[in-house]
């Protein structure tokens, strides 16, 4: 018999574990840009039954029975995440970000071709082509990166060596670059050279669901994100895509599959095993809620906020990459200050304020220790927080970065970020965790 005891009973030190963790989002501020609060109904979703089941395969052709009402959910969230980006096909299926990439990898090149991706030092991400990660290790891989001068991704730079390594493959998107990506000439330049056009549009995917950030998908033959981040859905991946046909043929393939037909197998057996159904759950929920024209409110808002942020930064004489932003997030090179990274995210931790150290364009520190920080602006805009808290919260940034080693001041802003945020509640107890009182 299932038992019907609460977790806070049957293993008081995981749920004191998690209590604690809410508490330190309750009561502090998140900046990190890869971060967001989910909604109480996508909570709800990804602690339900279809846990429970095993679902190897796509909706109406699994290998396992009693799929009827899974499938539901997951068409579901597949036709909410066409609809939303205005696509013809969807696999929501992918655990992560990184196995999205893995399978559009595994789908469209062979072990040791060439395609060229952001470098990671510049903006872009580990699964595009860095040589610790299975994408470097995987294929031969050339960078691109941004101008030293102006931040800006240097492209007439990658068009020429495009030109010259002929890439099979040309992956766009980024962790840590601040600005709009347009990718009509990305696709121009693709067609040109031979090869495919994708887009990681992890960070921002929620910025293109609500129109505040230049479409991606009409000029990608494959498109892969996270469903959480700017869509304020739960820890997940997924693929998207446009094309119609599109015949690939691959070693050992006894007749040409269509792109998406070779993604959905690449997913799944390729590079996973059985969907996390209770997330899939999560992810229509999360599909639907960014269908709703709050939604488009909620991201035009992420990008303002991110705006005001920067420029009060800049009042405050700090140093960003490109000089701003157009997205939710913001890169501070401190090494004019003589910080690291590494430091600040730690004194700003202290203080409350929660950020994490990052690599800038020709940055001489090491990766772990790193000349800055990245900030976001998704987390804090979900509390409801508008222009005027973006002021003051950089202004707190400012008086922590400028008093790292002094407890007493970082001390006294932890105490002004408690005292802000309780105007902006997010989680109580009994909502997090079922059966607290």
């Amino acid at each position: 018999m299932i038992s019907e005891v609460h977790l806070q009973e049957s293993d008081p030190e995981v749920f004191a574990a998690v209590d604690r963790e809410r508490q330190r989002q309750n009561n502090g501020l998140e900046l990190i840009a890869s971060e967001n609060f989910v909604s109480s109904a996508v909570l709800e979703a990804m602690g339900n039954v279809m846990t429970n089941k095993y679902a190897e395969g796509l909706p109406g052709h699994r290998y396992y029975g009693g799929c009827e009402f899974v499938d539901e959910a997951e068409r579901l969230a597949i036709d909410r995440a066409c609809k939303l980006f205005n696509c013809l096909w969807a696999n929501v299926q992918p655990h992560s970000g990184a196995q999205a990439n893995m399978a559009l990898y595994y789908t469209l090149l062979q072990p040791g071709d060439t395609f060229m991706g952001m470098d990671l030092a510049h903006g872009g991400h580990l699964t595009h082509g860095s040589p610790v990660n299975f994408s470097g290790r995987t294929y031969r891989v050339v960078s691109y990166g941004v101008k030293k001068e102006t931040g800006f991704i240097d492209f007439d730079a990658l068009a020429k060596t495009a030109r010259g390594v002929r890439p099979k493959l040309i992956m766009t998107g980024s962790s840590a670059y601040p600005r709009a990506w347009e990718l009509a000439k990305f696709r121009e330049l693709a067609d040109e050279v031979g090869a495919y056009l994708v887009c990681d549009m992890a960070h921002f995917a929620g910025l293109v669901a609500g129109k505040v950030h230049p479409d991606v998908v009409p000029f990608c033959h494959v498109v892969s994100t996270t469903t959480h981040k700017t869509l304020r859905g739960p820890r997940g991946g997924m693929l998207v895509s446009s094309e119609k046909g599109g015949e690939l043929l691959l070693p050992g393939m006894p007749k040409p599959k269509t792109i998406t037909e070779a993604l959905d197998s690449w997913v799944f057996p390729g590079v996973q095993g059985g969907p996390l159904m209770h997330v899939i759950a999560a992810k229509a929920v999360a599909f639907g809620e960014a269908l709703r024209p709050d939604f488009r409110t909620y991201v035009e808002q992420v990008v303002k906020n991110a705006k005001v942020f920067a420029h009060e930064l800049v009042s405050l004489g700090y140093d960003l990459v490109s000089g701003g932003t157009d997205t939710h997030l913001i890169l501070m090179d401190l090494s004019s200050k003589g910080w690291t990274g590494k430091a600040a995210e730690k004194a700003l931790e202290k203080a409350g304020i929660t950020v994490n150290k990052n690599m800038v364009p020709f940055d001489p520190q090491k990766p772990m220790v790193t000349s800055g920080i990245r900030i976001g602006t998704p987390a804090i805009t979900t509390r409801g927080m508008k222009e005027p808290e973006m002021k003051k919260i950089a202004q707190l940034v400012d008086r922590t970065l400028k008093n790292m080693n002094d407890d007493s001041v970082l001390a006294a802003v932890k105490a002004e970020v408690a005292e802000l945020v309780k105007s902006f509640p997010l989680y109580p107890k009994s909502l997090v965790l079922r059966g607290a009182s």
